[in-house]
């Protein structure tokens, strides 16, 4: 099956429209499933769309990017992997199989769209301190303008050249472009935990702070082991403050009916 150039374009905007949607509004809330549905309505097959989003859905289950960092991009792995399962005819673990470079190759892509949008964001600091509305509403809409790039362009290529352009960027990708994109994608959850740490009362709970870094660094206690132990900790302690609660309201009460009884009477 031959792609057409409508479908192309269709494609190339419905990857900027769901990188657009999971930063903002999130209606289809970035998950593979849905772009490999509407890539196989696009391409005319929708089981095979189904098949290859649920597949990819899967690897992402319980993962985000929180603190700031970068995944693997699934959501473009499962439109590529849906246009050439159907047009190769190889099926579904064909195009499974191409999804997942593509959505390793578009990590290093997100990071370059995170350090063009630091350029807006300082121009958006800037029109705040001077209190320029529009240029806050513009510089938010340009900063748009590169997480649409970062997704539209790269299957834009890939669907004009084909799987052969995908095996190409993967394999000879020079090691200092992807050494450097991987440092950079490292160091970005440690500054956003660190952003996240100094709004958050540390102080108060540092002692479950330490034990969760306990928990996995030394332990090598699981993630989901670690959110669980976590829930565990924050109910005893929504516990202890409601018991806590109780027990001043109950002081007060007492206070208020022996002030009455002694005549003490508030105007």
């Amino acid at each position: 099956m031959e792609i057409q150039l409508w479908q192309i374009i269709a494609l190339t905007i419905l990857s900027m429209i769901l990188i657009w949607d999971s930063l903002s509004t999130a209606i289809f809330d970035g998950k593979p499933l849905f772009a490999g549905i509407l890539a196989g309505i696009i391409m005319g097959d929708l089981t095979t769309g189904l098949a290859v989003g649920a597949t990819l859905q899967l690897m992402v289950l319980g993962v985000g990017t929180y603190g700031g960092s970068s995944m693997p991009d699934y959501l473009t792995g499962a439109i590529i992997g849906t246009v050439f399962a159907v047009t190769s005819g190889q099926g579904v673990d064909f195009g499974i199989g191409l999804a997942v470079p593509v959505g390793l190759l578009m990590v290093n892509l997100d990071v370059l769209a995170r350090f063009c949008n630091v350029f807006f964001a300082k121009r958006i600091e800037a029109a705040i301190e001077r209190m320029d509305h529009k240029a806050i509403v513009r510089n938010t809409w340009l900063g748009m303008i590169p997480w649409g790039l970062s997704r539209a362009l790269p299957i834009f290529i890939m669907l004009i050249f084909g799987e052969d352009i995908v095996n190409a960027l993967v394999n000879y990708m020079p090691d200092w472009l992807t050494g450097g994109l991987s440092v950079a994608g490292g160091l970005l959850p440690a500054v956003g935990i660190a952003i996240l740490l100094r709004y958050l009362p540390v102080k108060k709970y540092i002692s479950f702070l330490l034990l969760g870094f306990f928990l996995a660094a030394y332990l090598s206690v699981p993630m989901v082991g670690v959110a669980i132990f976590g829930v565990a900790m924050a109910v005893l302690e929504f516990k202890k403050n409601i018991n806590g609660n109780q027990v001043v309201v109950a002081a007060n009460a007492g206070g208020s009916q022996e002030g009455l009884i002694d005549g003490e009477y508030e105007d």
